[in-house]
């Protein structure tokens, strides 16, 4: 599996649109609030360009994708973080995800209505942006009522935990989530222990008309970016029922519309690319046996750490990888010349993969 992402955002904002869109899941989407009380979930191959060329080179039996797992989330409403409009079980239902993608609303119809009646992107951003810090305050205040007495009663790491929960706390009073708090490795540790929503990386997809796409520079958007810059967030824009249409028809002739439209891809390829940027991942793959498979990991993986997102007993018993890298197998243009020419590298355990990485791992049980 690629990531878990989870799709927030405020009811009738096209969450769902989007979600069928991007999964071809068949989710329900309605005209009113919380028509997704259980997320939704879909599971979505990424496309990827180098894998295909290296199959059309190697011709396995059998080729597998890397994937991502979308999750369809009910939208939040103010008053969430206390259990309004179900909330709470909304919110729970972020914990789980690598990434939050939020769909903000920046398109106008009279016959999708919005829950505060007007369109405003900024509004609506900070109206989640709230609910999500009200739930972490809670969590955090939890937190200390737990460990307030060992604390008290002299226990190190307890003291250390109310004194981080606290400065933390200070921070979210003043709007800063937890993700631009600045903490040591050691209280690294202790944070993720806590599942604080606002650690989630955010990466925002304006839900604009096909107008306002085809214009580019509107007034929802811009005021979007202006949020997502101070963050250090991404922006996508995307229009949800034109991607809609478009899943619907043949692979084949998905691109050739997008094109047709100026757009040099999907909404989905622009959200893979930006998740994979905003959480710092890259792919390698391995060719072992009749499969081909492409794999994602944290950038600065070591070697036994990728055997081991194959399998544990590989990265328990890592001997070395044999390495070649996707330029230069496509330049080489076969695994035997690659050979025949010493381009297949022999690295131990502290060698860091690549993006576009081809891997063989050899290890001892």
């Amino acid at each position: 599996m690629g990531f878990k992402c989870g799709i927030i955002g405020l009811p009738n904002v096209g969450k769902s649109t989007i979600f069928n869109a991007l999964t071809a899941a068949g989710a329900e989407v309605a005209n009113y609030p919380f028509c997704t009380i259980d997320p939704n979930v879909g599971i979505v191959s990424v496309p990827d360009q180098r894998l295909e060329k290296i199959a059309e080179i190697i011709k396995p039996p059998k080729v597998t994708h890397t994937a991502i797992e979308f999750l369809d989330i009910a939208g939040l409403v103010a008053g969430a973080s206390r259990g309004e409009g179900l909330g709470n079980k909304f919110l729970g239902h972020i914990r789980e995800v690598d990434a939050v993608v939020h769909i903000v609303r920046g398109f106008d119809s009279p016959s999708v209505v919005h829950v505060n009646g007007t369109i405003d992107p900024v509004r609506d951003i900070e109206t989640v942006a709230t609910e999500l810090i009200l739930a972490d305050l809670e969590t955090l205040e939890k937190k200390i009522a737990r460990v307030d007495r060992p604390a008290k009663s002299g226990d190190k790491l307890a003291r250390k935990e109310v004194g981080l929960c606290e400065r933390i706390m200070d921070s979210l009073d003043k709007g800063i989530p937890m993700k631009n708090v600045p903490i040591n490795d050691e209280e690294k540790e202790i944070v993720r222990d806590l599942h604080l929503l606002t650690l989630k990386k955010v990466l925002y997809v304006v839900n604009v008309s096909e107008s306002i796409l085809k214009e580019g520079n509107h007034d929802y958007i811009t005021r979007v970016k202006s949020i997502a810059e101070k963050e250090d967030a991404k922006v996508i824009v995307i229009c949800g029922d034109l991607e809609a249409e478009i899943s619907e028809l043949p692979k084949e002739e998905q691109q050739e519309f997008f094109h047709e439209l100026g757009l040099a891809e999907s909404g989905l390829q622009q959200l893979i690319r930006a998740g994979y940027d905003l959480l710092g991942l890259i792919t390698f793959y391995t060719t072992a046996g009749s499969e081909l498979r492409a794999w994602t990991i944290p950038k600065g993986t070591r070697a036994p750490a990728a055997a081991g997102r194959i399998h544990s007993d590989m990265e328990k018993g890592f001997i070395r990888s044999e390495v070649i890298h996707f330029d230069a197998f496509i330049k080489i243009g076969s695994m035997v010349k690659a050979k025949e020419n010493g381009l297949i590298r022999s690295e131990g355990k502290d060698y860091i993969i690549s993006d576009g990485d081809i891997a063989y791992f050899r290890f001892n049980l």
